[in-house]
């Protein structure tokens, strides 16, 4: 509704993991590098945790778009709260394997052919667990650690890569055989003022708009207000720019930012 009053050619403050608008500040650039590293080096598994709303899902797609084209197989199991067969079940599927089977053997058996076959071509199985902290059997964690197993003398045949909330550590702690074979960890929080300022800039760029409508105060208002979780910043932003167009305003001030603040509650 706002975007040609705005002189946007696009919303800039959506809620979905567009790779155009992420924004590369040192922790989320970290993470991808530590998660590249992990891949490119066989590490055999990582861990990227994030609190709710900072950025996990649109790290795991640029990760993902970072891959595209590489030596790669990659299966990414989004819905990951499955028992452990149909876990089992969904890698193979995710991995575009159209072979199956009942029992874990024969799954097992499916999935090592596979990696082998993946390895000789001179390609890499990487398996992406998203929002892997609602496993909640203990059995489908060990599958995971499980298909840490399947390596040769010299090299993991697959890498494991998980993705979740801040509970996905302590689900995973409480299982130190699987614990001490993730080689890499890495943790992103929220945005400081500085951060704020710039990610609010740099997706008003993307999406067309040449300057920047929100005012000094106004940022630190969204800063406070938000404690710096990009999706909070998205909702206070779009919200902002509707309620600016709606009174014809040339600026977003901290007068306005304090009104939706009020209006929400």
């Amino acid at each position: 509704m706002y975007n040609e009053y705005w002189g946007l050619k696009e919303s800039p403050f959506e809620n979905v993991p567009d790779p155009r608008f992420m924004c590369h500040f040192s922790q989320h650039d970290e993470a991808l590098m530590r998660m590249m590293f992990a891949v490119k080096g066989r590490k055999g598994a990582a861990m990227l945790t994030g609190d709710v709303g900072c950025g996990k899902t649109m790290l795991s797609r640029a990760f993902i778009q970072q891959l595209a084209g590489g030596p790669y197989e990659v299966g990414i199991i989004a819905n990951p709260s499955f028992p452990p067969i149909d876990f089992l079940k969904e890698i193979i599927y995710q991995l575009g394997i159209r072979k199956t089977a009942e029992h874990k053997s024969d799954l097992l058996r499916i999935l090592n052919e596979f990696m082998l076959e993946n390895m000789k071509k001179g390609r890499d199985t990487i398996i992406i667990v998203d929002e892997a902290q609602v496993i909640n059997n203990a059995d489908t964690y060990e599958e995971l650690r499980l298909l840490l197993n399947f390596q040769l003398n010299d090299r993991f045949l697959l890498t494991l890569i998980l993705i979740g909330q801040p509970e996905l550590k302590d689900h995973i702690a409480v299982i130190p055989q699987f614990d001490q074979r993730i080689a890499i960890k890495y943790h992103i929080g929220p945005l400081n003022l500085s951060d704020t300022a710039k990610y609010i800039m740099f997706r008003l760029k993307t999406a067309g708009m040449q300057k920047n409508v929100f005012t000094k105060e106004a940022i630190m208002k969204i800063q406070e207000y938000t404690q710096g979780v990009p999706r909070r910043i998205n909702n206070m932003c779009d919200l902002s720019l509707l309620v600016g167009f709606s009174q014809k305003s040339t600026v977003v001030d901290s007068k306005l930012i304090q009104k939706i603040i009020e209006d929400r509650g």
